[in-house]
């Protein structure tokens, strides 16, 4: 068998079993994660961010590899997630540009984009480091365009491709000296090879032993994506758009043909909330407009309209707003203007969560530890801001990427402060000042996250060696600033010997968040020695509910 034309279809089923063999094999991913704390997620953000690539694609399959590529880039940049997922979508983003206007490829285009996708996610990364992911990619992309040089067969081209990262692999412990230390292979660069593992496998008519990622209907999506209720942000004479209108158009031949960027570039001149899914046959609508009336007759240009909705909202607003009224516990707030600055936070505990809108953020995404939220929960989160200028604090190393994408295409003004902990952010926060630009505000706040010093205790998942120190599974560990520094059997000594290591003669405040795990008595045997040890220290007790971490300490 030989294939020397690669389409549209078979690329999208390419996807589709590079997404369910990552899936299949997440949990494997996760593992090879350095740290033995309890938050390696290279393996689940990866799934979930190539899930959402590959269900967009199962939405748009049709023969044209240049439209379902497109619409790969497009879903795997909505659901990124953490920073193997952000650059899992650059890879396909760089990939999706190169082959735009493309019907078919030839083994030497599939290369040449796979290498296009590479130089996309080195662009995308500020200090690109060797021995991970981009190591691999970088790689494969190389031998895949020396062998198609001279070879027409793509199946040959991605046999050598994924033999080539599965070397690279093999080697990132020599370019990364972390992974040699622990003994493992870099976690993104094996997703990746799961999904080449995929690639191959569609290519060659096999099976892999994979279950199915399931494809949500449209009517999924829709909810799924559906922009925060009007409601939460005017009064009802506030709002301009007042009909929620959805429908579908049945395409036909005689009709105007269908682009779906210009689709939706015409139909946001109609109104606002607009979201757009198109298959070969169809294309459902949701908006919010004044005149549904020339919205369905846009649609009429390219077929016939079924499933027709539309919904007065001002009607609606005003049905929740008395009932709100009779139910004095259930007011809604409602502001009449977008505010100037809105502040963003990421947090992974309602305790935190409560303590970051107490001193000024305006949003709170549930996030963090073994969950980073994906480009898209970003971006939902900076429309409920409803403000021109945002500032969003990711407060884990994770999560930064992620942001910077969702700030790259938002509509509004918005700036990444990067903070790595949530320590950073509280800092952040109340060094904001609202009479200041968004640039200098940006500068301020990334100023400081210098002034604080974080600590966290949590415990190992698995024995491990690293930086010389040997750590058991369920040892409790302290780490200073993202550097594991202390190890014990024991919660409160694991704690105390972190916060001597942490609190030199400059130390003023102490702060402690306490997590979901720890009782009264472990925290009060923490503050009293504290109080006999650090006499002259500020010391302040918050209980941040957080999971995973028993304490998290912050020192100004």
């Amino acid at each position: 068998m030989s294939i020397t034309s690669l389409d549209g279809n078979r690329f999208a089923d390419m996807i589709i079993q590079g997404a369910n063999h990552l899936s299949a094999n997440a949990q494997m991913v996760d593992a090879l994660n350095v740290f033995p704390v309890p938050d390696g997620d290279t393996g689940t953000n990866m799934n979930l961010s190539m899930s959402s690539g590959s269900k967009e694609v199962q939405n748009n399959k049709q023969e044209n590899i240049g439209k379902v590529a497109a619409a790969l880039s497009k879903g795997l940049l909505m659901g990124a997630r953490g920073n193997s997922g952000v650059i899992l979508s650059q890879l396909f983003r760089g990939f999706a540009k190169d082959i735009e206007s493309k019907t078919f490829l030839s083994s030497i285009e599939f290369a040449h984009a796979l290498e296009a996708g590479v130089n996309t996610a080195y662009k995308a990364v500020m200090k690109p480091v060797e021995g991970t992911i981009l190591t691999v990619a970088k790689d494969a992309s190389k031998k895949a365009v020396e062998i198609a040089n001279h070879e027409t067969d793509i199946i040959v081209v991605m046999e050598a491709t994924l033999k080539e990262a599965k070397a690279s692999l093999k080697r990132t412990p020599d370019l990364l000296p972390v992974l040699k230390e622990v003994g493992v292979v870099d976690s993104g660069g094996q997703g990746l090879v799961c999904v080449y593992e995929g690639f191959l496998a569609v290519l060659k008519g096999e099976k892999l032993l994979d279950m199915p990622v399931v494809s949500p209907s449209m009517d999924e999506l829709v909810n799924a994506q559906h922009h925060q209720s009007v409601q939460g942000f005017m009064n009802t004479e506030d709002i301009q758009y007042g009909y929620c209108t959805e429908f579908m158009v049945r395409f036909e031949k005689d009709k105007k043909e269908f682009f779906e960027d210009a689709f939706r570039n015409d139909l946001s001149e109609y109104g606002d909330s607009l979201l757009v899914i198109s298959d070969d046959d169809v294309a459902k609508v949701h908006i919010h407009s004044e005149q549904p009336g020339d919205v369905l007759s846009y649609g009429q240009q390219y077929g016939s309209l079924i499933h027709m909705k539309i919904e007065n909202m001002r009607e609606q607003h005003s049905a929740i707003i008395d009932s709100s009224n009779s139910h004095p516990g259930q007011a809604v707030t409602v502001p009449k203007e977008k505010k100037e600055y809105a502040i963003i936070a990421v947090s992974m505990g309602s305790g935190i969560a409560d303590l970051f809108k107490s001193i000024g953020a305006s949003e709170v995404i549930e996030g963090g530890q073994t969950m980073n939220p994906s480009t898209e929960d970003i971006m939902k989160a900076i429309k409920a801001a409803y403000a021109h200028k945002i500032i969003l604090l990711p407060n884990n190393k994770n999560i930064i990427m992620a942001a910077e994408q969702a700030a790259e295409i938002a509509e509004e003004e918005v700036v990444v402060v990067p903070s790595k902990t949530v320590p950073q952010g509280l800092a952040a926060v109340l060094a904001f000042n609202p009479t200041l630009s968004l640039e200098k505000n940006g500068q301020e706040m990334q100023a400081a996250l210098a002034e604080v010093k974080t600590g966290l205790v949590t415990f190992a998942v698995r024995d491990t060696n690293i930086d010389g120190m040997n750590i058991a599974k369920n040892d409790f560990m302290g780490i200073q600033d993202g550097k594991i520094v202390e190890t014990n059997k024991d919660l409160i000594s694991a704690s105390r010997n972190l916060l001597s290591k942490m609190i030199d003669e400059d130390a003023e405040i102490l702060t402690i968040l306490y997590g979901e795990d720890t009782n009264s008595e472990e925290l009060n045997q923490l503050v009293e020695f504290i109080g006999e040890h650090y006499e002259d220290l500020e010391v302040e007790v918050h209980n941040g509910q957080q999971p995973l971490y028993n304490f998290i300490f912050s020192v100004e």
